[in-house]
């Protein structure tokens, strides 16, 4: 009886510990994009959350900046493309964000919570900037007032 009870528990233990450690994909794509692992690590997102909101938030500066200083910052994400697509499919992104409200919405819908809208786009504002230095910097600025 005991041996059986035994059996069992060390039957479950692969399952145990495949629910808690993070796939092979998400720690490789965290990985190859350090924007997303910044995001997953320190607001505690999914990939998908990470993913949707960065494409939301592509999406917000699609619709404010011109297309040449949009092309600029968006050459600045590996896959920018599949971001904004990602935002749609995950129904973040249904029509125009207009504002920062409305992509703050759009965050919300992909399951954040405030507290975590808030950080969001500050972390990848700061981010871009970095990358991109002041011109981005400044451009960001003015598209997310």
């Amino acid at each position: 009886m005991q041996r059986r009870t035994l059996l069992a528990a060390l039957g479950f233990l692969p399952l145990l510990a495949h629910a808690q450690t993070p796939s092979l994909e998400s720690l490789t794509s965290a990985t190859k994009n350090p924007l997303l692992g910044a995001l997953t690590s320190q607001l505690g997102v999914t990939e998908n959350q990470a993913r949707g909101g960065v494409g939301s938030y592509l999406t917000l500066l699609q619709e404010k900046l011109a297309k040449g200083d949009f092309d600029k910052i968006a050459s600045l994400v590996p896959g920018a493309s599949g971001y904004v697509d990602s935002a749609k499919k995950l129904g973040a992104v249904t029509g125009p964000l207009k504002n920062l409200q409305g992509l703050n919405g759009a965050l919300g819908t992909l399951g954040m919570n405030a507290e975590t809208v808030a950080k969001f786009t500050p972390l990848v504002t700061n981010y871009l900037g970095k990358l991109g230095g002041p011109t981005v910097q400044s451009m960001l600025a003015g598209a997310l007032k």
